[in-house]
């Protein structure tokens, strides 16, 4: 066709390919006018660029950004039920986990496909919400975050003990996906972009029906939306099956991805904070600010631990705590209200 192929990248060359593909993107934003238009022309951009990513992206790059999208899902389901329903549900690793072991045991013990066991661990997450979601969303604030962690910890040790079933502490060894390991990157990567598009979805949608207006009722004052009639605990109980059927289709991915599961591994609350810290560096009860959060943090990450290996832990801790600090509303509402350098001192202060 004539067409002239894509060079591979250097681990550190991502950055700068993005750059001079877009020389005149900032002039053009401005000539649109700024604004939701502006945030429109990057989101679609972006999203242009990283669907043929696997065509100039070497396997590093592609992992990275894998990682990007299974956590941008994962904040955009906590999102659901803590930033749109003010229900901080720390422990929503467990439908993680519940995901991740749903779709090995599909595959290990009855020979099923992966998209089954895709299926099957949604379905599992639901019935664990309908099960114990209304008795736990009964409490309120921190009783409800140590609720969830107890949930899962309770979780984690059940699955442990199942060792006829579940493998106990030595876990299950999935079936290897067929291919060569670019075909298998790839494969990976439109899988995790295409669960990170749905989750946009769902949150959109989410927002602008009934439910969505309710749940930010009850986020806002609960006992007024109690008052105004609004049925709460059966609200609270569909934003929360919503998040775990989305985190309950990343445990399943990554179940394959990794060919290998154990209750560490997939129950392990570095996930859940992880997915926290980018919920709230991102902004509550905003759309894309998990995803743009996500990939912050996983580029932030990656650089942060390529230069300084021994510090990397605690260099990424003071970084996250003076984010929080002198931006406390996240990264959108920073962009949507553009505060002057005096305002974002008053607020560190603060």
């Amino acid at each position: 066709m004539g067409s002239r192929s894509l060079p591979k990248l250097r681990d550190n060359s991502f950055p700068r390919l993005v750059a001079s593909r877009l020389p005149g993107l900032a002039s053009l934003i401005r000539r649109f006018g700024g604004g939701k238009i502006a945030l429109a022309v990057l989101a679609a951009t972006a999203a242009l660029l990283l669907l043929f990513g696997p065509e100039f992206l070497n396997l590093y790059w592609l992992r990275i950004l894998s990682n990007a999208f299974m956590f941008a899902t994962l904040a955009q389901a906590i999102n659901i039920i803590a930033g749109y329903t003010g229900y901080s549900a720390f422990g929503n690793v467990v439908f993680f986990g519940l995901g991740a072991y749903s779709t090995a045991i599909v595959m290990v013990r009855y020979q099923g496909s992966f998209f089954t066991g895709l299926i099957v661990g949604m379905l599992v997450c639901v019935v664990f919400v309908l099960v114990f979601g209304p008795p736990l969303l009964r409490l309120r604030g921190h009783y409800f975050a140590i609720a969830t962690l107890g949930f899962n910890e309770a979780t984690r040790a059940i699955v442990n003990n199942l060792t006829d079933f579940t493998g106990g502490g030595m876990g299950l060894s999935v079936p290897l996906p067929p291919g060569d390991p670019a075909a298998n990157a790839a494969f990976f990567y439109y899988l995790l972009y295409g669960v990170m598009a749905l989750s946009i979805v769902v949150t959109y949608l989410f927002s602008i029906t009934r439910i969505g207006h309710e749940c930010c009722a009850i986020r806002d004052d609960e006992l007024k939306a109690e008052a105004m009639g609004l049925h709460t605990t059966r609200n609270k109980t569909v934003a929360w099956m919503i998040s775990a059927a989305l985190t309950s289709l990343v445990g399943g991915i990554y179940a394959y991805w990794f060919s290998y599961v154990e209750p560490p591994a997939v129950f392990d609350m570095t996930i859940a904070v992880k997915s926290f810290v980018i919920f709230l560096l991102g902004g509550a009860g905003t759309i894309f600010g998990p995803i743009v959060a996500a990939f912050f943090l996983e580029f932030l990450s990656t650089f942060v631990w390529s230069q300084m290996l021994a510090y990397h832990l605690g260099t990424m801790g003071i970084i996250i705590i003076l984010i929080v600090l002198f931006l406390p509303n996240g990264f959108v509402a920073f962009l949507r209200e553009r505060p002057s350098l005096e305002a974002l001192f008053r607020d560190g202060r603060k």
